[in-house]
């Protein structure tokens, strides 16, 4: 009999759920992705990929966890011995993201307390990597950045001390209050963002629809894309978060919320992002088009200058923004961290805490790597190849291997209905089985031409062969390690009976 902790309701476990999938990405990726592949139009492939990979991977992915009862190496090898490996690759792909996403999140910290005085003042690029990160040139690590460095360890602290606290206590109670106040104060920087002049330019820019698009492949693929880097599936969270589900819970009702809420979120972010841009353009005597950006830039230079133009209230604009950001990113990184905190509990039956430290603690100091002068070079790398070769094509294995070489999807969606409301029929194994290990695949193919053909950012091939490619293939690796070491006697390999017990 085997005693797992578990989510204190199903609230909790939905709040937690869309804690993970509302992440950074949704504020300031899906903005650009949706304008630039057909405005308006592009929502119907949006939605179409929702439809047919997101919510039936998150289906899948939560029915693994609550079925097999563990983290996510623990669950596939309850599923077949062979491939606890997929698991733990699943989970080194969680670690590497932990250490440059904790940076991302303690610049947000920064720029929350920078907007006040505007302190990045008329030039917000130049102030971003000269004055605030001091950026060195590609593979110099520099000496630290106290600016960075400071608000990194508060937001170590932070995490930890959730984590520390366990499932119901730490991270269900911290879901419970971030998730209402960000999407509170994310309300608020909307409603300002639309009631700027030029607001209405922006909408207009992000909304029309260039129906063109629809017949271009590349537009389908962008859809897939963004719809599976945000909803935290691929690389072990969902199927760890699930595996605190109590024994009969209704798992396609909570994929459905799950995946609608972090599409309402996105949406959302769309409308207030546009419609700052539109007050930029309007200010700059421009084209919307000709401002518009995501990522890094669109957060700590676009939307710096957006701020210091707003004519009233711009610095609890600012800090309101960079907020948000910081508590999406702070959400997500408590699940993200929480992969390997679990995984190392179930292999090596060491305490909770003991697996925070070592695991955790691992991650934090992997991350003064990334508050470094070189931190931002490193950072951009290290996601790009991470997301693209890692999280992306972890996906497409996971998929292939339950669908098509285990052929467990008959006996997840059975054991599916038996709990959910919402039935799956042969639409579900058709999604998973054909159409979404195609749009993944043709994805890697494209990822690998493109990569093969041009370096990425125009970074020296050296660097990106240690600090790009490397860490994505020591990411394989990691997994088959991992798994050539045994498990801890007290672990059941065999599909336990649910005992609650309370964390």
């Amino acid at each position: 009999m085997e005693s797992r902790a578990q989510w204190g309701t199903r609230a909790g476990f939905i709040f937690a759920a869309v804690g993970s999938a509302v992440g950074l990405g949704n504020i300031w990726r899906f903005p650009a992705v949706a304008y630039e592949n057909g405005g308006g139009a592009f929502f119907i492939p949006y939605l179409f990929a929702l439809l047919t990979a997101g919510i039936p991977l998150l289906i899948m992915e939560f029915t693994i966890g609550q079925k097999y009862r563990g983290s996510a190496p623990l669950s596939y090898a309850r599923m077949n011995k062979k491939y606890e490996w997929l698991g733990w690759w699943q989970v080194a792909i969680s670690f590497v993201i932990s250490t440059y996403y904790a940076v991302i999140i303690a610049w947000a910290m920064t720029y929350a307390y920078f907007s006040f005085d505007l302190k990045w003042g008329d030039d917000p690029t130049s102030f971003l990597v000269g004055e605030y990160l001091q950026v060195a040139n590609p593979g110099e690590f520099g000496g630290i950045v106290p600016g960075v460095f400071i608000p990194l360890v508060i937001v170590w602290i932070i995490t930890l001390g959730v984590l520390f606290k366990g499932i119901k206590k730490g991270i269900e109670a911290a879901n419970r209050i971030l998730i209402p106040v960000l999407l509170l104060l994310f309300i608020f920087v909307v409603i300002r963002a639309v009631t700027l002049d030029g607001a209405a330019a922006g909408l207009d820019a992000f909304f029309t629809p260039d129906w063109s698009q629809i017949a271009n492949p590349t537009v389908w693929v962008a859809a897939y894309g963004q719809i599976f880097f945000s909803l935290s599936i691929g690389f072990a969270i969902m199927v760890t978060y699930a595996s605190y589900l109590p024994k009969k819970t209704d798992i396609t009702n909570n994929a459905f919320i799950t995946g609608f809420a972090n599409s309402g979120v996105e949406l959302l972010a769309g409308i207030g992002v546009f419609a700052a841009l539109g007050f930029m353009a309007s200010q700059s005597g421009v084209n919307v088009s000709e401002v518009v950006e995501g990522g890094v830039g669109l957060a700590f230079m676009v939307f710096p200058q957006i701020i210091s133009e707003i004519p009233a209230l711009n610095g609890i604009f600012g800090a309101f923004f960079f907020l948000c950001l910081m508590l999406a990113g702070l959400t997500s990184l408590i699940s993200i961290v929480e992969t390997f905190v679990a995984g190392l509990v179930d292999k090596f039956k060491i305490s909770r805490n003991k697996a925070v430290v070592f695991g955790g603690g691992f991650s934090a100091l992997i991350s003064i790597i990334f508050a470094t002068r070189g931190g931002l070079n490193f950072l951009d790398a290290a996601d790009y190849f991470i997301n693209q070769f890692g999280v992306a094509l972890a996906g497409l294995v996971q998929v292939v291997i339950v669908a098509w070489v285990l052929r467990e999807l008959p006996s997840l969606q059975k054991h599916a209905n038996s709990m959910s409301d919402i039935q799956l029929g042969g639409w579900w194994k058709v999604c998973l089985g054909i159409i979404t290990p195609i749009v993944l695949g043709y994805m890697m193919i494209q990822n690998i031409v493109t990569n093969i053909r041009e370096n990425y950012g125009d970074y020296p091939t050296n660097f990106l062969i240690w600090s790009g490619w490397a860490v994505a293939v020591l990411a394989i690796i990691a997994g088959f390690v991992l798994m050539a070491l045994k498990w801890n006697k007290g672990t059941e390999l065999d599909v336990p009976e649910n005992k609650e017990v309370s964390q």
